[in-house]
């Protein structure tokens, strides 16, 4: 593998197996946009595999043995399994093959100013964010966000400077594979625990990923978070840190919620107060992500007054407190949180935006984290007038048999939360139907297709009249 660098195949045939995911359909656009051939497949189509095949990639649906035909290089997912008939055929026929991280990876290595947004929560805002605001100060950055922001048409921009801005996740240790020249750590957590063995295994990833940044680089993180805080300590790198409750170079004052609960701030950097910034997101989460943009920013030599301008155009990026639409009074809300902190932030969110009762519908995400994580799910709906759940949605695993739903929904109603468990999202679709009433907030919550459920009730709603509980 060492070897092997996509240098190397510039003008070539490069074949993507996953080429659907958000990071490899992102990926995938960059290299076609540098002169790379690019194909691809996965097992569905979507709207993010048709902008590739406008672009000119070659995409089959289904995976197959035929589909690498002419390939020079392979690269493929950590979702992507051994016995994957391209990748089997791939090594049959000696073609070099290349897992995503290491090429995200090799792509940074040929930018100058490569910057990594890692974190257990927020990576995907905070990445968005920054890129209005590198977009607003004409800084033509290359970007590869984990969602569609509408700002820059979509999850992926090519730029012609010496800028790439990606997020780098943590997930088996992948972000180890990156070479940031500003490392940006928002809060470090327990996550992904069919992986990490616990939180000090979690905390030593990061560490490590600190520590790729050159001796002229910066890391960037949060010192309210009390392991970021000791990171910065331990990372031996130079840094500026952010926090809202604690003395650091960057911290946020004067702070207000408007109506539907968007914050306004006045950033303070190095002791000097800045042009303040209002949000068109809501929720106090969203302010450290804007400190931690703001942050990098200042060390790409953006003025406070740019970023505020930046960040006021900045509406969110899809999927992350989505508003889906309004109908007959209902606001149907949308949003990735899948982890109990996420969960609680949107939550905290919510209870700021105008509504008579918060009804969630969450999907968990892998049995791995609904098991491991199981006693802070229990506590984290504190606030939802209406709770329900619907089936784990499994991603990379299996079925364990020893996890269920049905089990939240019991601990829940156990703690006097009332929740439900409702399986088909048709079931949940009328559910809601019969039983919303006007100022009423729906949001779907989870990682997975919880959101089919609230663009099927916009659809079928106005359908059927609501009846009063």
């Amino acid at each position: 593998m060492k070897n092997i660098h996509i240098r190397n195949f510039i003008g070539k045939h490069i074949h993507f197996i996953g080429i659907g995911g958000i990071s490899m359909s992102g990926i995938a656009e960059i290299l076609l946009e540098n002169g790379y051939i690019i194909s691809g497949s996965d097992i569905r189509d979507s709207k993010i595999i048709e902008r590739l095949r406008k672009k000119g990639a070659n995409i089959y649906i289904g995976h197959n043995s035929s589909n690498i035909e002419g390939a020079k290089l392979i690269v493929y997912t950590a979702a992507i399994n051994g016995n994957n008939p391209e990748l089997m055929a791939a090594e049959e026929r000696s073609i070099p093959v290349m897992d995503r991280a290491t090429l995200l990876g090799q792509l940074m290595e040929t930018y100058p100013f490569a910057i990594g947004v890692a974190g257990t929560h927020g990576k995907t805002t905070t990445t968005s964010m920054l890129s209005v605001i590198m977009e607003h100060a004409d800084l033509n950055p290359t970007i590869l966000v984990g969602g569609e922001v509408d700002e820059i048409g979509g999850n992926v921009r090519t730029g012609n400077s010496d800028y790439f801005l990606t997020e780098a996740c943590e997930y088996v240790e992948s972000f180890l594979k990156f070479h940031p020249y500003i490392a940006l750590i928002l809060n470090i957590d327990e996550d992904h625990l069919d992986y990490f063995r616990d939180i000090d295994h979690i905390y030593q990833a990061f560490l490590k990923y600190a520590r790729l940044v050159p001796p002229d680089g910066y890391v960037i993180g949060c010192i309210d978070d009390p392991l970021v805080e000791k990171l910065l300590n331990e990372a031996r790198r130079q840094y500026v840190s952010f926090a809202i409750e604690k003395e650091a170079h960057l911290i946020a004052h004067s702070i207000s919620y408007d109506d539907r609960g968007c914050p306004t701030f006045i950033p303070c950097y190095r002791g000097q107060d800045t042009e303040p910034i209002s949000l068109k997101v809501p929720g106090r989460h969203n302010i450290y992500n804007a400190l931690a943009a703001y942050a990098t920013a200042r060390i790409l030599g953006v003025d406070g007054r740019t970023i505020a301008e930046g960040l006021n155009t900045y509406h969110g990026t899809h999927r992350r407190f989505e508003i889906k639409g309004t109908i007959d009074g209902i606001t149907v809300i949308d949003d990735y949180a899948h982890h109990p902190n996420e969960i609680k932030a949107t939550i905290n969110a919510l209870k700021n935006f105008p509504h008579k009762r918060i009804w969630c519908i969450f999907q968990p995400h892998t049995y791995t984290r609904t098991k491991k994580l199981f006693d802070r799910f229990i506590d984290a709906f504190q606030g939802v007038d209406k709770l329900i759940i619907s089936d784990i949605y499994a991603a990379r695993e299996k079925d364990p048999g020893d996890i269920h739903s049905n089990d939240i929904v019991y601990n829940i109603k156990k703690n006097g939360q009332e929740a439900m468990y409702i399986s088909a999202f048709d079931e949940i679709v009328a559910y809601l139907s019969q039983n919303v009433q006007s100022g009423d907030i729906v949001v779907t919550m989870g990682a997975g297709n919880i959101y089919e459920v609230g663009d099927d009730f916009l659809k079928t709603f106005q359908k059927v009249t609501p009846k009063a509980l």
